[in-house]
């Protein structure tokens, strides 16, 4: 028996977003985590993480472009608060991959971290945040930046089952990777990281050489529907309608169209996605 009551696990709101380029093939960028972290210890999965009170839409609004909260919560089916969902996936990709989807403030050009000087100020940077020695906001006035929220798709929620110690409200997005960025796991919670092909993730996932909570593997599976990136922003930034996921008898995770999608059930997971070609 756990030693907590699962009816009692706060469900905590989160962000992921899937970091995507040609190369020249279609190809998603992946992280290990380290397997002695309590949550998902030892899976494969996309940049992410919980939203902070931090990354509340009252303080980023104004460094923060192409998305009011307006926008980002009609977006999202919320009333209001869902800018805090993008600022969130931007942070946490920062922090975990090294990765800044942002402008510079004046100009509205992408941000680059090409070069030395630059690669390593930026690396400090994120040391400090992880380290909680430095505030994102801060860093971002600083650098004279804008956080690029129109550069990121919602295409997916999904919520934790009960039974685990720690469950979460995720939503999902989707992004092009910047030019002149390296992606790099922290190597501390995130202990090795690739790019790699929807269909390969799925060969990996069949030969048992990765792992992949269900979720994850439900968007790998609905990626690799699609040829080349242009065509899944274009998908993406559609704002398609919710497709419920239910669980079939093979414990699949199935969409509308899908073999035994009908006969399936749909209170084992909780989840919605948007992500299917045009």
């Amino acid at each position: 028996m756990p030693d907590y009551d699962p009816d009692e696990v706060e469900i905590r709101p989160a962000a992921t977003v899937m970091l995507i380029a040609d190369r020249p093939d279609l190809q998603v960028f992946m992280m290990e985590r380290n397997a002695n972290i309590v949550f998902a210890g030892g899976m494969w999965v996309f940049p992410g993480g919980r939203v902070d009170a931090t990354d509340s839409p009252l303080k980023f609004q104004a460094l923060s472009t192409h998305r009011s909260d307006e926008e980002a919560s009609s977006l999202m089916g919320l009333d209001k608060g869902g800018l805090s969902y993008y600022i969130a996936a931007i942070r946490e990709s920062f922090e975990e991959a090294g990765i800044l989807l942002a402008l510079d403030k004046d100009s509205h050009e992408p941000l680059s971290l090409a070069g030395k000087q630059n690669s390593a100020r930026f690396n400090v940077h994120r040391h400090n945040v992880n380290a909680s020695a430095r505030d994102f906001f801060d860093i971002i006035e600083e650098e004279n930046l804008i956080l690029d929220a129109g550069a990121m798709h919602y295409i997916a929620r999904w919520i934790t089952p009960k039974g685990p110690p720690r469950r979460y409200d995720t939503r999902f997005f989707i992004s092009r990777m910047p030019e002149n960025q390296i992606p790099l796991h922290d190597d501390n919670e995130l202990v090795h990281s690739e790019w790699i092909s929807p269909l390969e993730i799925l060969k990996k996932v069949e030969a048992e050489e990765m792992v992949l909570m269900s979720p994850t593997l439900r968007m790998v599976k609905s990626l690799s529907l699609f040829k080349n990136a242009d065509d899944v922003i274009a998908a993406a930034s559609a704002n398609l309608s919710d497709q419920r996921v239910k669980v079939d008898k093979n414990n699949n995770l199935v969409l509308p169209g899908d073999s035994f999608y009908d006969e399936a059930d749909e209170d084992i997971e909780f989840g919605f996605t948007r992500l299917r070609p045009l």
